[in-house]
């Protein structure tokens, strides 16, 4: 597997880099790769079913100018920002039969993401709700996947040192909650983790064996991917 530490020049692009990764690996298995990058404004990213007015409050991220952007991997709807270290994993369905089911991609990966965390932490970590990480009672990670014929895309966010605040600004109560959230407002249901940028850069890197740099996106993959969907406003407005 290869490391890729590549933020993209805007929020959208960061989707597009994703997307061109996924193209790389379906057609070459040898491309599989483990992508970090730390967000560098606040943005909203709904998953792909998500219904934007039902998770965001639009009107106070359109007065506070937080773009508010559309994925194409399933999940619930997230905040992004400064302190949170955003990952991507592109991994062809042949690594490992897990990787064959959306269930057995989720299993796999999370149980080995909350091993990586474990570590930094000294601490027990948790997987609840399939795919959140949870510390002290706190979610710390979500993640979502999105699955192509021979590849997956599977991707994730670990909260750092970010200002929370933004989430309950941004987002409503989720319309899909899972059972150990209860009744929880945001403030009370996630929390930072307190460990520095580069060290859960290090962990990750190590916990998946990246060993390879990878040589970075072309610009002509990422336009054609803003072309096609992530620069276009009605794709991420669509619902």
């Amino acid at each position: 597997m290869k490391y890729l530490d590549q933020t993209g020049s805007d929020p959208a692009e960061n989707l597009a880099l994703d997307e061109a990764l996924l193209d790389a690996c379906e057609g070459d298995p040898s491309e599989a790769v483990l992508r970090v990058f730390e967000p560098q404004q606040v943005y909203v990213v709904v998953g792909y079913g998500n219904a934007r007015a039902a998770e965001v409050d639009l009107s106070a991220c359109e007065a506070a100018r937080i773009p508010v952007l559309r994925r194409t991997s399933g999940g619930g709807t997230v905040v992004l920002g400064p302190g949170c270290l955003a990952y991507s994993l592109v991994l062809p369905m042949g690594w490992d039969p897990a990787l064959e089911s959306v269930t057995g991609t989720n299993t796999w990966i999370m149980e080995r993401q909350r091993g990586v965390l474990a570590r930094v932490l000294g601490e027990p970590v948790e997987v609840q709700g399939f795919t959140d990480l949870v510390w002290r009672g706190r979610k710390v990670s979500g993640n979502a996947q999105r699955r192509r014929s021979r590849t997956v895309l599977f991707h994730g966010t670990f909260l750092l040192s970010m200002d929370l605040t933004w989430i309950a600004r941004c987002l409503r109560m989720p319309t899909h909650r899972p059972a150990y959230r209860a009744d929880r407002s945001h403030e009370a249901f996630v929390a930072n983790l307190g460990v520095g940028l580069e060290p859960m850069k290090s962990a990750l890197r190590e916990g998946w064996r990246a060993e390879g740099d990878h040589g970075g996106v072309a610009a002509g993959r990422i336009r054609a991917w803003m072309e096609e969907k992530f620069g276009k406003p009605g794709w991420h407005a669509r619902r």
